[in-house]
């Protein structure tokens, strides 16, 4: 049996070693690129060792492992574009370093690349390792989807959250370790068996993603802080947000002092200050808007006082007929030090 360390070293020396001669370079340089930066290599790792539970000649597999490999880092490229991520492993992410077209063929380039590399397996375990890996790719599709509903919902159960994370997460891992077995000609118990395993060992691993997303280090992490929270989440919030403030001013219960707290507050474990500064800004506009309409609601109360009211259209009629009478006053008083009167005297 190979140590993990072994079998990780294997895995890397293997992918490093696979040309890419095809042209045009454009489209092949962001593969090597996203291949070289590493990463725990978890998936084509649980392939080798499955495997090395039945049989020890775990190179005649390596094809098999990076098929695996190939087609996560696809996925990834695709996930970064539509995160809008910057960082992957610590690296600037392939739409950053070149652009979202390259991003998008460079990915599709992979999930066919992933094929190829799928079809160097014995010919005996072909079909079911096709099917294995097809199914798991649709799979994973599905949880991206529902991922991207998820995004514009605010009642989203445990029970379809964790759904989700199992076809967008754990059924690739569960795959690797069943692809092992596969083919290594193991029984279907225990092929079965170590898919069951993976399954839980991926819900586990996203659940810390997850976790880490929003209160990891980048440092340590190896990318932005926040970027699985799509901007479409954070749209979400505000508009629930602004709809309890527009309640609460009608109702009378905000607090017009200092109820309103930072953006940035709110926002800072996002990592996105701007999000923080635009949610900010909307929020003074709310309470300007607020203080406006009490203004206003001030003013029609004054408006309607009978008293005032009559003293102030006797005055307008009494200045209207002296202007009349001495139209030279007029034009003094516009020159003297004192101002013009406004509306508001």
């Amino acid at each position: 049996m190979l140590t993990a360390t072994e079998i990780q070293e294997k895995v890397n020396a293997y992918i490093a070693s696979l040309p890419y001669e095809r042209k045009p370079k454009s489209l092949y340089d962001p593969i090597e690129y996203v291949l070289a930066a590493g990463g725990k290599r978890i998936r084509p790792s649980f392939v080798l060792m499955a495997y090395n539970l039945f049989h020890d000649d775990v190179d005649r597999i390596l094809p098999v492992a990076t098929a695996l490999e190939t087609y996560h880092n696809y996925t990834l490229l695709h996930d970064d574009l539509m995160d809008k991520a910057d960082m992957r492993r610590g690296r600037p992410t392939v739409h950053k370093k070149w652009d979202d077209n390259t991003a998008i063929l460079s990915g599709d380039t992979m999930l066919v690349l992933a094929y190829e590399h799928l079809a160097k397996c014995d010919t005996k375990y072909l079909k079911p390792a096709l099917d294995l890996f097809t199914e798991t790719a649709l799979e994973v599709s599905e949880g991206q989807q529902f991922d991207m509903e998820f995004e514009t919902r605010n009642d989203v159960a445990e029970e379809e959250y964790i759904e989700m994370i199992r076809l967008k997460t754990s059924v690739l891992l569960a795959c690797a370790l069943k692809m092992g077995a596969v083919v290594a000609g193991a029984s279907d118990a225990d092929a079965n068996a170590l898919y069951a395993f993976g399954e839980k060992v991926g819900l586990a691993f996203q659940l810390q993603d997850d976790l880490l997303d929003v209160y990891g280090d980048p440092k340590v992490f190896g990318k932005a802080i926040g970027g699985d929270i799509k901007q479409e989440d954070l749209h979400a919030h505000q508009r629930l947000q602004q709809s309890r403030r527009r309640d609460a001013c009608r109702t009378g219960e905000m607090d017009h002092g200092d109820g309103i707290r930072s953006g940035r507050e709110d926002c800072c474990r996002d990592g996105d200050l701007q999000q923080a500064r635009n949610r900010q800004a909307r929020r003074t506009e709310d309470k300007g808007i607020l203080r406006t309409e009490q203004t206003a609601s001030r003013r029609t109360l004054g408006e309607r006082r009978p008293q005032g009211g009559v003293a102030r259209i006797h005055r307008e009629n009494d200045e209207q007929k002296e202007i009349t009478k001495h139209p030279q006053k007029e034009r003094k008083c516009h020159t003297e030090d004192s101002p013009i009167p406004t509306s508001r005297d």
